[in-house]
């Protein structure tokens, strides 16, 4: 009955929750010592596929750029596949991700393997590599910017709280949950979601060496299965990890089997590990139901 009356207050109870288990679980970090790490050591006595996981919602680009920066400087190195399983995340980390991608095409080749989910900005990245293997099945395209905000001002006044607001210019508050969002505001908005959109789109565009027009017929937001990936030239081949990391081999030169070295964990505490996860999860989430005030790939 509760819930039914007050469906926002009933979801700002839920999230609270969310954001106070999780300080308590960070703040268990210091207190624990276990360590968890998976390491695979890398052998100079055989070329190799370096394989890099790119999980979860994209939010802090760093190990990824030094993963992939030390495979390219390692010689026993000889191609890398970067295995996306993200729905998407941050503009500037995937353009990052993806900058580094292009750098490396320069010395070796770059396979991007698609697992079950690489979309929006999980596909930025992976449009920039040598070659997209993708499943049949996996959950791709969504090429689109989206920015969402959430107006609370009838809850708050309801519950008798009436927020106070001091800025500095016009437009500083914009988006601001606590007054509803003027019509130059959403212009404002809505032109900068397009040029960001447009940056999407020539970068498919100039990794994927199709024409501009041809990108933009399909990069409005729509999700694709690998399947239709492939048949409009968004993916390479069909296929799993195991195709993508023998076909990085021989585009590096490999002759006869393939070994895959996998890139080494930071030494994390188990706790710190659950907490990053859970952490991701919810941005995930909040990013996939427009809760929260930013702007995704």
């Amino acid at each position: 009955m509760f819930s039914r009356r007050h469906p926002y207050l009933h979801f700002l109870l839920i999230f609270s929750t969310i954001v106070s288990v999780s300080a308590i679980v960070i703040s268990l970090i210091v207190l624990t010592g276990i360590k968890y790490s998976t390491q695979n050591d890398i052998s100079d006595a055989e070329e190799k596929v370096g394989v890099i996981e790119v999980k979860g919602y994209i939010a802090d680009p760093q190990e990824t750029i030094q993963d992939i920066r030390r495979y390219r400087e390692d010689n026993s190195i000889k191609a890398i596949v970067l295995r996306i399983d993200s729905p998407g995340g941050g503009v500037g980390p995937s353009q990052e991700i993806s900058r580094e991608v292009q750098r490396t095409l320069q010395d070796k080749k770059v396979v991007a393997s698609l697992g079950a989910v690489a979309a929006s900005g999980g596909y930025y990245i992976a449009s920039a590599a040598s070659g997209i293997v993708a499943n049949p099945g996996t959950i791709t395209g969504s090429i689109g910017v989206i920015m969402g905000f959430t107006d609370i001002q009838g809850l708050l006044q309801k519950i008798g709280i009436t927020p106070v607001v001091v800025k500095s210019g016009q437009y500083k508050d914009i988006g601001s949950p606590v007054r509803s969002m003027t019509d130059a505001e959403k212009t404002i908005l809505q032109t900068f979601s397009d040029q960001v959109h447009r940056q999407f789109i020539t970068a498919i565009a100039e990794g994927r060496h199709l024409e501009y027009d041809k990108v933009a017929t399909v990069a409005d937001g729509r999700i694709l299965t690998g399947e239709n990936a492939h048949e409009l030239g968004l993916v390479d081949r069909l296929g799993n990890l195991e195709d993508a990391i023998a076909w990085a081999g021989e585009m590096g030169g490999i002759t006869g089997k393939v070994s895959a070295v996998y890139a080494k964990d930071k030494k994390h505490t188990f706790i710190k590990r659950l907490a990053e996860s859970s952490l991701n999860e919810i941005l995930s989430q909040l990013s996939a139901y427009h809760l929260f005030a930013g702007y995704v790939l």
